[in-house]
């Protein structure tokens, strides 16, 4: 079997290269930009192939003698909704169109919880949730859609991670070198709750994804977490804490109004400057939202187990980003 694997120089997708490299008899072919560090993938037995999910030319030419995709690939930030359009969706579209066109049998889509959006709650959402807050999320759900649409041509399985961390993260790690500079900015008491998962057990999910997909039902949606309980922001920075071995000096909760006004102006300096940022207004509302959800059914389903509790993560990841001097 060859395994194409979009985005396969970043964070998630450079692990789902490393599992799918060490199995007998499969070939892993990775999509990448010209520009992408493809340093540690050199180090794989892995194909590269040079392209972007935006471009239906060079999609083409990595699909072509594949048998199975797994598209890890997609914007998390942009400078405008069009652009998160163009890699989320229309290139969700062309790794579709080209799998059906070159006879791949399967295909593994990697959404987001975003994309379900938030739980009014905090308990878990439920899998037919689709109420996405963020540009992002609405994105993710819509290329989703394009999935699931080729249900009957494919045999589609689409994942929904929680928040996904662990080395190789370069946007959880804002949140580890803040505190290790001695503040936790946290917002609105760091009250809301989210779901994470390790980055490693959450490849894993990829690789069982591909493995039953000719078992389920095609289309099928499954939720990825660590199995644990969701935990507040708070939470999850005190455990930070504990992984580094000190306490931030510093402990500052954003007022929701605060956050907002400084969300404006990032919003604003992203415009004028013409980069992307993270933080918009949008994203700061879902900051003060939950994010939970659990993945039972995934895990009987697939046959998949996370292993690796949220603590034994975070100190996993502390020890990883000193060891690569990212911390």
């Amino acid at each position: 079997m060859k395994v194409l694997v979009t985005g396969g120089s970043g964070f998630l997708g450079s692990w789902v290269c490393e599992l799918l490299s060490k199995r007998e008899g499969v070939a892993t072919r990775a999509l990448v930009r010209r520009t992408s560090n493809t340093k540690h993938l050199r180090t794989l037995d892995v194909e590269l192939a040079e392209g972007s999910v935006e471009d239906a030319r060079s999609v083409e030419d990595a699909v072509r003698g594949c048998d199975a995709v797994i598209h890890c690939a997609g914007l998390v930030k942009a400078r405008n909704d069009d652009e998160l359009r163009r890699v989320n969706v229309d290139g969700t579209r062309n790794l579709i169109d080209s799998a059906k066109k070159h006879g791949a049998r399967r295909f593994v889509h990697v959404s987001s919880l975003e994309a379900s959006g938030p739980s009014t709650s905090g308990a878990p959402v439920a899998l037919d949730q689709e109420r996405p807050v963020t540009a992002y999320g609405r994105s993710k759900l819509a290329g989703e859609k394009i999935a699931i649409a080729a249900k009957n041509d494919l045999r589609v399985v689409v994942l929904r991670p929680g928040a996904i961390y662990g080395p190789r993260d370069v946007e959880i790690l804002e949140a580890f070198k803040s505190i290790k500079r001695g503040l936790m900015p946290t917002v609105a008491g760091g009250l809301a709750r989210g779901s994470f998962v390790w980055g490693p057990d959450c490849a894993a999910a990829c690789l069982r994804a591909l493995d039953v997909a000719e078992e389920i039902p095609s289309g099928a949606i499954y939720f990825v977490d660590d199995g644990g309980p969701a935990v507040t922001q708070r939470e999850f920075f005190e455990t930070i804490e504990d992984a580094l071995g000190r306490r931030a000096l510093i402990r500052v909760s954003l007022p929701k109004g605060v956050l907002k006004t400084v969300a404006l102006g990032v919003e604003a300096f992203g415009k004028a400057s013409g980069k992307a940022v993270m933080l918009t207004r949008e994203k700061a509302e879902m900051l003060l939202q939950h994010f939970v959800c659990e993945s039972s059914r995934t895990q009987r389903d697939l046959g998949w187990k996370p292993e690796v509790p949220l603590g034994e993560g975070v100190r996993r990841a502390v020890a990883w980003y000193r060891e690569n001097g990212w911390l």
